[in-house]
């Protein structure tokens, strides 16, 4: 039983599909109803309750040992079902219907399985509760923001006294102070009614909080002398006076009456930057920056598709390598404790605090498992006491980040903190003792700064960083600013083509010149020629060798990385840009999250489509890539030999941006472009309009596509007035009308050719109108189409910069088009609108 309990236990949780680090506690310490102390073997609170015994034993004998640890167990955690099993028999008793036990052989258990499929929906279910909570405690810290805010306080002092009260809040559910309700009580006993004098008592508060017993003065009041002392950063300085009224008051006395210790310290930073991020943002519980409270975090399931593949995978398996072997899993101990993490753009903190999490879960298990080890070799239980600090190495420390702001780098470091005493608490439950780290000693590296800009080793030298992880901004090239332009071009240098690129590739070039820092990397790669029809036109730097990418022989600690991305660094002509100055760089991709939607866990909040992409610069014998049939759904993991750039099991083939196409065949144009502010474009109702009154116009009025009309079957109209007389410009009022607004709205313009292009109103910006019948292709159409639809055209209908036109084109060129191989050569190298197909000629076509 020892030796095999938890083993069996982890086995039949993967049965049903979910984490066993996330929802069960093995060898939990409860008092039985005699008074006795007693363990739980495995537990899922609320759930389910396991008792193992060795093969043979009498399991009714164990039922009623199992019944016995229930009367002490909160009501909220009391399980539904027991089991107990001597490994080969199951007897499992469903508390609440009161019926006979489901008895049966394990190996009978699939005939049996209807009885246990209340556990394949238990880890949804556990998400769901969990995402209620998360929400109810958004709107709870909401609603206390907004009373004081409504008295003036605002800024930055507003943002660190939430986050002390906050802290206090949790601290008060969560055995940080000295009694369950210590900090609720001190508010409702010692506070005025009106409000008028709680910023005072809080402020002694936190000055009490941040000083140690020796410092703080004999005359010390007895309410506050009982809180511990902190430390850390968190009540570090002096806040501005806050002016609480009765509704402030009635607010924070509401939060004092939620149970924080039931939210995750996953969202704790995200909390808080959907509820304080932007001052302006006015004063109802629901905002255009808000959304819906709760909504601007991310899930832990998103994260974990990050960072499981990345490294904790890869942990488990090696701990259950060496989970029976005493010296190899004390050396396992000391691996996980010198793990460093480090995320370039960590924000309040999200990603870091699920990986310690998972960390420290792990660390559990291991210091259990030597537990269990040391006690079998000593003939008898050791009894080890959480209280002693090496039983527990992982610490915050190990956690590095560089964030923009200043708030949200505040509030990651408390995040951590906060997490850091949540597995204190489960590892006391677990080995017994109330274990605590008080004062708080070490803290979380999280560095304010910009990190396209900071050198990523002054923050921590690569020799010492282990995983690089996290979710850096999306940002589309036409969408930075000037600022962040600057930026990424400097992060770019020599990368010919770069403009073109998201702002998020900058992390992944900045993170492969880190990785690159390690004094074992392996050597560059030699630049040269990856595939002469691919890269005849790639300048040298996004050149590599087709042959040899992965013969590089492994390093000594080799550091890998791991970034969610937005899908268009994948598609495209970014693709053979970014993915080429990566390869030069030797960059190997070890796992990719091909397309899903990445979404937050409230209702009502818009999705992205992102990809994840994990990468180093040695080779990974096993590379896998996670495809989604439906990007809302699960990913289906697949095993690759390789993973290129687009993402695909092939090789490393890039394409560059012809100009030209590869034969000689009509060359694929844009349509022409208005830049007009609508003045040149007619809805049928305003081409009626027009010609009822200025029926002069009607030679000039031409039918107008763009992707939706033809797409759609929608009409729209264009004044297209090339080569129009000016003397019958002049008949024509109206039409001289929407010239001049046109002339007004492009010298209004800060385009500089725009502003130039106001002298020539009469006229379309661009004009690349076809003078004879044409192909069109629209740019953009949909991803569930196994055709792109296209047609051909009269010269006479216009054709907006939204579809492409194939002048002169044969029935040869409309039967290549229409082709499977292309419409399948589309979807894998095509740019996306989220899943749309892009259509280019520069990549696609030519």
């Amino acid at each position: 039983e020892m030796g095999q309990a938890q083993d069996f236990i982890r086995d039949l949780c993967d049965v049903f599909g979910f984490s066993h680090r996330r929802l069960v506690t093995f060898e939990e310490r409860v008092t039985t109803a005699s008074g006795r102390r007693g363990r739980i073997d495995g537990f899922f609170p609320g759930k389910l309750l396991i008792e193992m015994k060795s093969r043979g034993a009498d399991l009714a004998a164990a039922y009623v040992q199992a019944r016995g640890y229930l009367p002490n167990l909160p009501d909220a955690q009391v399980p539904q079902y027991i089991l107990v099993s001597d490994f080969e028999h199951l007897h499992l008793y469903d508390l609440q219907a009161k019926t006979e036990p489901v008895c049966c052989l394990l190996s009978q258990l699939p005939d049996f399985i209807d009885h246990y499929l209340f556990l394949a929906g238990y880890e949804q279910a556990a998400q769901a509760e969990q995402i209620a909570v998360n929400e109810q405690a958004a709107r709870q810290i909401a609603a206390l923001h907004d009373a004081m805010r409504a008295g003036g306080y605002l800024g930055n002092d507003l943002e660190r006294y939430l986050t002390r009260l906050l802290f206090c809040l949790f601290a008060d559910d969560t055995d940080i102070f000295a009694h369950k309700g210590a900090f609720a009580a001190y508010i409702v006993n010692s506070t005025q009614l009106d409000g008028s004098d709680l910023d005072a008592k809080l402020q002694n508060l936190f000055d009490t909080l941040n000083q140690p017993a020796s410092k703080r003065p004999r005359s010390l009041p007895p309410e506050l002398a009982a809180f511990p002392y902190i430390n850390g950063s968190v009540f570090d300085g002096h806040l501005a006076t806050c002016y609480f009224d009765s509704t402030a008051r009635a607010a924070l006395i509401r939060c004092g009456g939620f149970d924080w210790a039931s939210i995750s310290p996953a969202i704790f930073g995200s909390l808080f930057q959907a509820v304080i991020h932007n001052d302006a943002e006015g004063l109802t519980a629901k905002s255009s920056k808000r959304r819906e409270l709760g909504a601007h975090y991310t899930s832990e399931q998103n994260i974990l598709k990050t960072i499981e593949p990345l490294f904790l995978n890869a942990l488990e398996t090696e701990f259950n390598a060496v989970r029976r072997k005493q010296t190899a899993l004390e050396a396992f101990h000391s691996k996980l404790a010198a793990i460093n993490v480090l995320d370039p753009a960590c924000g309040c903190g999200n990603f870091l605090v699920i990986a310690y999490r998972e960390l420290r879960r792990l660390e559990l298990d291991v210091v259990l498992a030597l537990q269990t080890l040391r006690a079998k070799g000593a003939k008898q239980s050791l009894g080890l006491d959480a209280r002693e600090f090496e039983t527990l190495r992982c610490d915050v420390d190990q956690c590095h980040g560089i964030e923009i702001e200043s708030s949200a780098a505040h509030i990651a470091t408390v995040a951590l903190w906060l997490t850091d005493h949540q597995e204190n608490r489960a590892a006391g439950l677990a080995l017994g003792g109330n274990y605590h780290r008080l004062p708080l000693k070490k803290r979380a590296n999280i560095v304010m700064g910009n990190a396209l800009t900071l050198d990523w080793a002054q923050v921590l030298p690569p020799a010492q960083c282990s995983y690089v992880v996290g979710n850096p901004p999306f940002i589309g090239s036409s969408y930075q600013s000037p600022e962040q332009k600057s930026n990424a071009a400097a992060v770019f240098h020599g990368i010919h083509g770069a403009g073109v690129l998201d702002f998020v590739a900058a992390w992944h070039i900045k993170a492969a010149h880190y990785l690159r820092g390690n004094p074992s990397s392996p050597p560059a790669r030699q630049a040269g020629s990856m595939h002469e029809a691919a890269t005849a036109s790639l300048p040298p730097s996004t050149r590599v060798q087709a042959h040899g990418l992965h013969d590089t022989a492994p390093f000594r600690n080799p550091m890998t990385c791991a970034f969610v991305a937005t899908n268009s660094i994948t598609q495209g002509e970014q693709v053979g840009i970014l993915w080429g100055a990566l390869a030069a760089l030797g960059v190997h991709i070890h796992f990719a999250h091909r397309t899903f939607q990445w979404s937050n866990d409230a209702q009502g909040v818009a999705a992205v489509h992102c990809v994840v992409i994990g990468f180093g610069l040695t080779d990974s014998a096993q590379k896998t890539i996670y495809h989604y049939p439906d990007i809302k759904g699960a990913g289906l993991p697949l095993p690759a030999n390789n993973i290129n750039g687009y993402l695909v099991d092939a090789p490393d083939v890039l394409l560059p941006r012809r100009t030209k196409p590869l034969c000689d065949v009509p060359e694929l144009v844009n349509g022409s472009k208005p830049t007009d502010g609508g003045n040149l474009l007619l809805s049928n109702d305003e081409k009626a309009d027009l010609l009822n009154r200025e029926p002069q116009a009607a030679p000039w009025v031409k039918p107008f596509l763009g992707a939706d009309e033809f797409i759609n079957g929608q009409t729209r109209w264009c004044l297209w007035l090339v080569n129009i007389p000016p003397a019958q410009l002049k008949t024509m009022p109206l039409v001289r009308a929407r010239v001049e607004a046109v002339k007004a709205m492009r010298t209004a313009s800060k385009d500089a050719q725009t502003k130039n292009d106001a002298a020539t109103p009469t006229l379309f910006q661009k004009i690349r109108q076809p003078s004879s019948d044409y192909l069109l292709i629209p740019s953009v159409s949909s991803e569930k189409r196994a055709f792109i639809p296209i047609g051909y055209l009269p010269a006479s209908t216009i054709v907006s910069n939204l579809v492409y036109a194939l002048p002169k084109a044969t029935l040869y060129e409309f039967g290549m088009l229409c082709a499977t191989m292309h419409n399948a050569w589309n979807r894998a190298v095509c740019g996306r609108m989220k899943s749309d197909y892009r259509y280019s000629n520069t990549i696609v076509y030519n």
